[in-house]
């Protein structure tokens, strides 16, 4: 049960007043001025704080906040509100406790005390919803109500509403508590909300990459504008679309494919300049009308045409065709679109240039197998070979299996002292050339942040070395891609170190006592700004043994789709712990690899032991 505060203060208004931390200091004659259950509350604050910040999934947070909550006061029923902004209503998003049908409830701001609240932007108490005319009854029973709005940069985005059966149920030191909780909520919601849009942003490029590979597939014109076709209806759910190619002999467009044009196509020749089409192949630029009919440039092929969007097919500023789509709607078109289909009319230009340049790609084929080869060698030769020099007290061995030619991941070993070793492995997303360009660079920006600090008082810790990739590599845009980095700091002299970790899989420790993984979560790096990494610190003991891996070993998937998993790796390590560890890190390859059979490698594979010797 929470710790509860005492009852003698009825509390009915609008909460202004900031939460005072001296409120629970200690008096000059060491008497605690509040009661220690109040001390509890406010260490439970705090430690709620972290742990709902930590949550990035927006079901899981919703799902995990009554919880949460109820270790600081009672509630018999919960709700939260969001503000939706096309509406500029607030919808009841999850609730417990709520009568069935709950979900449709929607409040105006400014109607009930959750409208009220969320309009005033500040918390509301009704310790008596019979004496407040502006309470509205969502849940039968209810005596008293405690609205929280969720406020983020000056703005509501919805808040949080708990109901109790007894009048006088929630006191004022519990208001200013869970106000000071709600602005940790706030922060959640909207790292839940970009993680996620983050995530659909990365499902939809990786939807794209597979669309690039799928069009680099064929040489058949024919078939390539079939396939082109399906894959922007995957896109967008146009209405009319075709797709038309520059002819540089009559410095015309052709319409060479179309979907729902109709049985006879009035225009299937343009010269470059005219019309919408011939516009957007001069230019070499996106064209987007709202209304076709307020527009000159417009020639009607389609008779119930309003808006059109042409994307032009360029392949190194050179126009090859254009993507054409039309709706019967005003306005059914965005910048958006624009932002969607340019990634896939980049793809689609290149494939349209190879059908029709077959002999001049095979060349390129061969020059470009010879420039893998070497970024091959160049990546190899990056990685690490060996440990800093005179380290003594360890036995570290590591492997490195790419997926394909060049591969993403990353491993380092550093040393700022002679009786300290950093260790850090990487997994960058995606896989190829453009994955091992990115650790390339992720890897020399983790020597940077490491070493920037060996000369002077403050020494990099994994945190903030953590913090001060992050920070570089969102501010570099890649949103394509990201990194997750398990970055420890081992000090032999002091006998223990100190992890932080960006999302690759937890790191395994095994002891005489068995064997168990490191729980240090963190988004990856480059996802978000200004994220603060957690370090956990253990001890070390002579026969420690410290395993590092990327998820291509915990996730290597056999023939039926089961994975290797945590567990299996822990049996290898555990059976093997007193084995030199290069013998370790053999014998977790083998055991993935067996474990894979006759499925092909689907990841990167890396492996680093660590065993603690002297």
């Amino acid at each position: 049960m929470a710790p509860r505060l005492s009852r003698s203060i009825k509390y009915n208004r609008l909460v202004t007043e900031p939460l005072d931390l001296n409120m629970f200091s200690a008096s000059d004659h060491g008497q605690s001025t509040v009661a220690k259950s109040d001390r509890q509350l406010l260490t439970t604050l705090f430690a709620l704080g972290r742990e709902v910040t930590s949550v990035l999934d927006l079901d899981e947070l919703m799902r995990k906040l009554p919880e949460l909550i109820g270790r600081i006061t009672d509630f018999h029923a919960f709700g939260i509100y969001l503000l939706d902004d096309r509406q500029d209503d607030l919808r009841l998003a999850f609730s417990t406790g709520y009568p069935d049908g709950a979900t449709s409830i929607r409040l105006k701001l400014g109607q009930g005390l959750v409208g009220v609240a969320a309009q005033a932007g500040r918390p509301l108490l009704a310790n008596d919803v019979a004496e407040d005319p502006r309470y509205i009854e969502a849940v039968p029973g209810t005596r008293a109500e405690l609205v929280l709005p969720l406020r983020r940069k000056g703005r509501t985005i919805g808040a949080l509403n708990l109901l109790s059966r007894n009048v006088g149920e929630f006191t004022p030191v519990e208001v200013e508590t869970l106000r000071n909780f709600a602005a940790a909520v706030a922060v959640a919601f909207e790292n839940a909300r970009l993680f996620e849009s983050e995530r659909r942003y990365s499902d939809t490029l990786e939807t794209l990459s597979e669309i690039g590979r799928d069009l680099a597939s064929t040489l058949d014109l024919d078939e390539l504008l079939k396939r082109i076709a399906h894959h922007v209806k995957r896109v967008i759910d146009y209405r009319t679309f075709g797709v038309l190619l520059v002819n540089t002999s009559t410095n015309e467009v052709e319409l060479k494919h179309a979907v729902r044009y109709g049985e006879q196509v009035l225009h299937k020749r343009v010269p470059i300049g005219e019309g919408l089409v011939g516009h957007a192949a001069l230019h070499k630029e996106p064209v987007l009308v709202s209304d076709v009919t307020r527009d000159s440039r417009y020639i009607k092929v389609v008779e119930d045409v309003r808006s059109e969007l042409v994307i032009p097919l360029l392949v190194k500023d050179r126009c090859v065709g254009l993507f054409d789509l039309e709706s019967p709607e005003l306005n059914a078109f965005t910048k958006a679109h624009i932002e969607l289909l340019s990634p896939l009319a980049a793809s689609a230009a290149v494939a349209i240039d190879n059908a029709r340049l077959y002999e001049e790609v095979r060349s390129n084929e061969i020059r470009l197998d010879k420039e893998v080869r070497f970024a091959q060698r160049v990546q190899q030769a990056l990685l690490p070979t060996e440990l800093p020099k005179r380290m003594k007290g360890v036995d570290v061995a590591w492997r490195f299996e790419p997926a394909r030619e060049l591969g993403g991941d990353l491993y380092d070993f550093l040393s700022l002292e002679p009786h300290t070793l950093t260790v850090a492995v990487g997994d960058v997303s995606g896989k190829g050339a453009p994955a091992a360009l990115y650790s390339v660079y992720a890897g020399e920006l983790l020597r940077s942040r490491t070493y920037r600090r060996r000369y002077t008082a403050a020494r990099s810790n994994p945190a903030d070395v953590l913090a001060s990739m992050n920070r570089i590599l969102h501010e570099r845009r890649l949103e394509e891609y990201y990194c997750t980095l398990c970055y420890a700091q081992f000090d032999l002299k002091r006998r223990h170190v100190t992890l932080a970790n960006s999302g690759l899989p937890y790191p395994i420790h095994c002891t005489a006592d068995g064997c168990s993984q490191i729980q240090c979560p963190g988004v990856p790096l480059g996802s978000f700004p200004e994220i603060v990494y957690d370090e956990v610190t253990l001890g070390l003991s002579v026969g420690d043994v410290f395993v590092f891996c990327s998820d291509g070993i915990f996730e290597a998937m056999n023939e039926v789709g089961g994975e290797f998993g945590a567990e299996r790796l822990m049996e290898v390590i555990q059976r093997t712990r007193t084995q030199p560890a290069t013998a370790m890190t053999d014998a977790i390859f083998g055991a993935a690899i067996e474990f894979r059979g006759d499925a092909l490698q689907n990841d990167d594979m890396t492996a680093v032991v660590l065993k603690v010797t002297a």
